[in-house]
């Protein structure tokens, strides 16, 4: 059931898809289903008329709709291994134009959220935002010791627009999937979860926090990449307080240049940093694009790069990891059939999968990138192109690859326009070859014997006694091994239903049988003993037909 507000909003909904010409969705709607005839009825589509291409009213509705509808836009731009292209671009162009709340709003919430007067904590406090997106909005200010430091502030409210039109997008969601076939495919239910997720995390500023002083510990003695210091003293769920940093914006090429930065090698670093994130912390930013990533250039020796917003990360599995690095390396050495191998041997796609269709598949989509120079292949592209071959053989891709694949395309994007002559390759395959190393090699083998060691020592005085007691049940005859594979339990399903077949069929001969005995010796005796002859033959038909179906 809606709420009265959820009820107004959809209403709203319903009349801004009918002004960008979306008629139909609302009139396949269920409920409206039976007055479908009343679209034919409205007065603009009595005559053809000129409309934008689909992707471009569908951007338009999202924007009128509001910041929560223009988030759930750029998110689901990111799934091109989902999406038909044309609305991956246009979903792309979406921004953020969120006009700020009042100051005053801002001083309220924070001084709520301290419980004493602003005053008394910072020297300086700007009203006025630098900063206004559709969670929070960013505010300068000065500490009672000098520091200048930048205060992020919750929107007030949002929480509750945003539960609002989150339950709206689960029940549209829900029709189309019941309703339209495409949406069966698309699963947009899942995109739902996914996106109510990553929104209710950006509502938690602890969260983020904790995201930025891990990331900022990962790099600790990097000479790289800097990551601002959170003040956890003066942090809580809706304000959150950091290290103010100031550099040149990334996409400011000319004034990088006017700094004196060597922009391949900016480029280069970037890349740098993207994959030590992914593959040696297995913790990365998932959200580089432009505005995230200022450069401080240094007098004598290579810039820093900053980030900032902390709001959306994301880690790998040392099984990603693997599946990642693999994968990217047989694609380099173009070898398709190890690439389908890794799939079905990892579980990413269903065990039955034919290797052999799986390797053409791959191949079709992934040589005509080859041919080119290989400083022209994009990563990001790739690992799509790969994404959408595998959902045709019903592979199930994770957030977190999503996400990965989302950054890659940014960080290549912006490496491309510092330096159009990149070779992400040439960066990255040393950092991967020196993962697969320190994880399979021989310094693989020597860490992971390092890191079990004391694990082991520790098991190791009871292994004396495990391996008698092995040995004597085995002597004893005690020792059973059960084996749980699915094959094993079909074929011994398979076998307790052909004995019970066998077992049904000896009895209901033995009936049949003893039925004809009764009444040939007893044929002209009395009634009861031919009744009894056809109760048995009877009961041995019955159970000779319930073996049959058996």
């Amino acid at each position: 059931m809606f709420t009265p507000g959820q009820a107004l909003r959809l209403v709203n909904i319903q009349r801004v898809l009918i002004r960008h010409g979306f008629d139909e969705i609302v009139f396949a709607m269920h409920l409206l289903r039976p007055v479908r005839f009343v679209q034919y009825l409205l007065p603009w589509n009595w005559f053809r008329r000129r409309r934008d291409p689909r992707a471009v009213r569908l951007r338009r509705v999202l924007e009128d709709l509001g910041p929560i509808y223009v988030k759930f836009g750029q998110i689901l731009s990111t799934r091109r291994d989902m999406l038909p292209e044309d609305l991956a671009v246009e979903l792309a162009k979406l921004q953020d134009r969120v006009p700020p709340f009042p100051g005053a709003a801002a001083r309220r919430i924070v001084e709520e959220a301290y419980g004493r007067p602003l005053e008394e904590v910072f020297a300086r406090f700007e009203e006025q935002p630098l900063a206004s997106a559709s969670i929070a909005q960013v505010h300068s200010a000065t500490l009672k010791d000098g520091r200048e430091m930048i205060v992020k502030v919750v929107r007030p409210g949002i929480e509750k627009l945003i539960r609002r039109d989150l339950g709206i997008m689960h029940l549209l969601a829900g029709l189309a999937e019941k309703y339209w076939d495409d949406a069966r495919r698309l699963r947009p239910s899942n995109v739902v979860r996914e996106f109510e997720k990553t929104l209710l995390d950006e509502l938690d500023l602890m969260r983020e926090a904790a995201c930025a002083t891990q990331l900022r510990r990962n790099f600790a003695d990097s000479e790289l990449l800097y990551v601002p210091q959170v003040d956890w003293d003066l942090t809580r769920r809706d304000v959150m307080v950091m290290e103010r940093i100031s550099g040149i914006p990334v996409s400011d090429i000319d004034g990088l240049r006017r700094a004196g930065v060597d922009l391949r090698w900016l480029a280069e670093a970037g890349v740098e940093i993207f994959f030590t994130q992914v593959f040696r912390d297995s913790f990365f930013h998932a959200d580089m694009h432009p505005g995230n990533i200022f450069i401080r250039p240094e007098p004598g020796r290579h810039p820093r790069v900053m980030v900032v917003d902390f709001g959306i990360m994301s880690s790998l599995s040392e099984f990603d990891q693997r599946y990642l690095a693999e994968n990217f390396m047989a694609f380099l050495d173009r070898d398709y059939r190890k690439v389908a191998q890794l799939h079905v041997e990892s579980g990413w796609v269903p065990p039955g999968t034919r290797v052999d269709e799986f390797e053409f598949a791959i191949r079709t989509v992934c040589e005509p990138l080859f041919d080119r120079p290989l400083r022209e292949i994009s990563f990001g592209n790739l690992l799509l192109r790969l994404f959408q071959t595998a959902r045709r053989f019903n592979m199930v891709v994770l957030p977190q690859l999503i996400l990965l694949q989302k950054t890659l395309v940014s960080i290549e994007g912006l490496g491309r326009q510092l330096y159009p002559d990149l070779n992400i390759w040439h960066v990255a395959r040393p950092l991967l070859e020196r993962w697969m190393d320190d994880r399979m090699g021989l310094r693989g083998f020597a860490r992971a014997t390092r890191e079990n060691l004391p694990y082991w020592l520790h098991r190791l005085p009871e292994l004396p006694g495990r391996i008698i007691d092995v040995v004597e049940k085995l002597r004893d005859g005690k020792l059973r091994v059960e084996w749980h594979a699915p094959e094993l339990e079909t074929l011994r399903e398979e076998l307790r239903r052909n004995s019970r077949r066998d077992l049904l069929g000896l009895c209901a001969g033995v009936l049949f049988l003893s039925g004809i005995l009764v009444y040939a010796l007893v044929a002209s005796g009395t009634g009861e003993a031919r009744s009894l002859a056809l109760v048995l033959g009877a009961a041995g038909t019955a159970l000779f037909a319930l073996a049959f179906t058996e």
